[in-house]
């Protein structure tokens, strides 16, 4: 048993070979970082260093200290993280993650921080079995990819998913008042994709909580700050556990396999909800339904 115990502890990448990248910034957003960071660590069972990232870095001098280092695979965390991998010489490539979207995602290989259409689906029929009908307005421009995916989920769990493309901030006014204007709460949801344009904060999220509570309507996102501010649910990034998908991945392309391809929507999550805007909408949230979220709002 104890050399077994020891064996299940000795580090799976030898030192130097991983290396972690992600954007140079001060709390409270490094603490995302770092927490992925710790499940990476966690997953490949050694320490592995992580190189903060400015957008004025030397990319020849972070080439050196790689090479040096014997780094084969990079793990580029955030915009700024993947922006420096992309410029580096690696031996074995780099795994993405900790972005939203991500462009050409089908030549890369990581996870994105947007949660999986099938996970939000599920939750939002657990909590609203009458539910029939999906509603987005999305911008193609960044999220087509997402849409695409988000259809074929929808068809296979029995919804219609009704998507409205909107490429600028009026234009999306103009759907989400068209829509909310024939929507039906006891069958109609809107979801909010991870988008600035689309779920602008000043503009549209205001505007959309307003009229969805007037009109019974429920809202779901992967933002928890919507749910603080009166959305249904939301799922939201775990960060320890994307952590350690993306060190999978990493120790995947470590032992020889480098040919996958495609950014994978991200399945480590966590959920919050909104009790209020529940009771509202008539929902009958048990307590031990209560217990399976992670964060609850208003909070108690």
């Amino acid at each position: 048993m104890a050399q077994a115990a020891d064996t299940a502890r000795r580090p799976r990448v030898a030192a130097g070979t991983l290396a972690v990248l992600y954007p140079d910034i001060g709390e409270p957003y490094r603490k995302v970082f770092t927490e992925i960071l710790e499940g990476i660590e966690d997953q490949t069972q050694s320490r592995v260093h992580g190189y903060p990232v400015a957008a004025s870095a030397d990319p020849a001098e972070l080439q050196a200290t790689l090479k040096n280092s014997g780094c084969r695979v990079v793990i580029a965390l955030g915009r700024q993280g993947l922006k420096t991998a992309s410029g580096l010489d690696l031996p074995l490539g780099m795994v993405v993650g900790g972005v939203s979207s991500v462009p050409e995602a089908d030549k890369l290989n990581g996870i994105s921080l947007t949660p999986d259409p099938a996970l939000l689906f599920t939750h939002l029929k657990n909590l609203m079995p009458g539910v029939r009908r999906v509603i987005v307005v999305y911008n193609p421009h960044t999220n087509e990819p997402l849409m695409k995916l988000a259809r074929e989920t929808a068809r296979a769990q029995g919804l219609e998913l009704l998507t409205l493309e909107a490429t600028d901030l009026a234009g999306a006014v103009r759907r989400y008042e068209s829509a909310l204007a024939s929507a039906d709460g006891r069958r109609d949801a809107f979801w909010l994709p991870p988008d600035p344009l689309t779920v602008d904060e000043g503009v549209i999220m205001p505007m959309l909580l307003r009229e969805s509570w007037n009109r019974n309507i429920a809202i779901f996102s992967s933002s928890i700050l919507h749910v603080r501010k009166g959305a249904l649910f939301a799922l939201y990034p775990n960060n320890f556990e994307l952590g350690r998908d993306l060190a999978t991945l990493a120790l995947a392309r470590l032992n020889g396999d480098t040919a996958r391809r495609g950014v994978a929507p991200l399945r480590a999550v966590r959920t919050a909800l909104n009790t209020r805007s529940a009771s509202h909408m008539g929902l009958n949230i048990s307590t031990s339904q209560q217990r399976s979220f992670d964060a609850i709002f208003p909070e108690p």
